[in-house]
């Protein structure tokens, strides 16, 4: 989920509860909670631990939740999930360290002391194009195997090659997930499971359709919508993440499209596409 802010900058409290019940309505089986599209970089930390109680309060059961802890500071990450006040939360996606590229081992030795402490099942999310490094497949298999808690990954590496080596050796029941829209199409067709999505809060009602068909083995109904959200999902990346989206959902009534710096609205040129396409979506 994208995090809602008012124009000074300030959580919007009343855009996260009405975005809850958008994705909600529109037919998502669980959200994650300040992932990397909820800016969760600029959040401090008392803020995190609010929106995380508002987000569990709000949901009041109706769906799972995901909460989205992670960070380049082992000793950081391991004392936050400790701390972690699990109550309406039922899994943690935790991203690998930006910034450090640590190696294949240091890989597994942080989620290793991560899984140790973990008071929730775990997912991986191996997204190298904002870590600087990537999980390779034999870490992830290994991390499934040793470790019981972790139950899945979201992949967002791109690599087909590696998702075709995680599919093959993975433990049966390890939930391989799509960590990157315009690829959930053909990652399903090889046995994704699902999609954690940025367009999803935008479109939840499309991209829920999409998915469906697609755990249906439904593959040529689902080259439908997934065709038809081809020049949307561009769209909602060609000036940075969460700004596209955000673009969609101030339109729509949901929340504004306010970010935090380093992060900027998109160009106005750019709104009236993103604009337009959802019209043509929606309509």
């Amino acid at each position: 989920m994208v995090t809602p802010f008012h124009a000074d900058g300030q959580v919007d409290y009343d855009g996260l509860k009405n975005l809850l019940n958008y994705l909600i309505d529109g037919g998502v089986e669980y959200v994650v909670s300040l992932g990397t599209t909820g800016e969760t970089a600029t959040l401090t930390e008392d803020e995190k631990k609010k929106v995380w109680a508002f987000t569990a309060e709000a949901v009041a059961g109706r769906i799972n939740l995901v909460a989205g802890i992670g960070g380049n500071n082992t000793a950081e990450v391991v004392k936050q999930v400790k701390q972690f006040d699990i109550t309406g939360y039922d899994a943690i996606l935790s991203a690998s360290p930006a910034y450090n590229k640590p190696t294949q081992e240091g890989i597994y030795q942080h989620y290793k002391a991560i899984a140790e402490v973990a008071p929730l099942p775990l997912i991986l999310y191996n997204v190298p194009s904002r870590t600087g490094s990537n999980i390779n497949a034999e870490t992830t298999v290994r991390l499934a195997n040793d470790f019981k808690n972790i139950i899945g990954i979201k992949e967002a590496s791109g690599n087909f090659d590696q998702f075709n080596q995680i599919m093959r050796d993975k433990p049966a029941g390890f939930l391989f997930i799509s960590g990157d829209d315009p690829v959930t199409l053909p990652m399903m067709a090889l046995g994704a499971v699902g999609v954690i999505s940025v367009i999803g809060n935008a479109l939840p009602r499309q991209t829920s359709d999409l998915i469906r068909l697609c755990l249906d083995s439904d593959f040529t109904a689902a080259q439908v919508p997934h065709g038809q959200l081809v020049d949307f999902t561009r769209l909602m990346f060609v000036e940075g993440s969460p700004a596209g989206v955000k673009t969609v959902l101030k339109y729509l009534g949901i929340c504004g499209n306010t970010l935090r710096l380093p992060l900027v609205q998109v160009s106005d040129a750019t709104a009236g596409k993103i604009i337009q396409e959802t019209q043509k979506i929606t309509q």
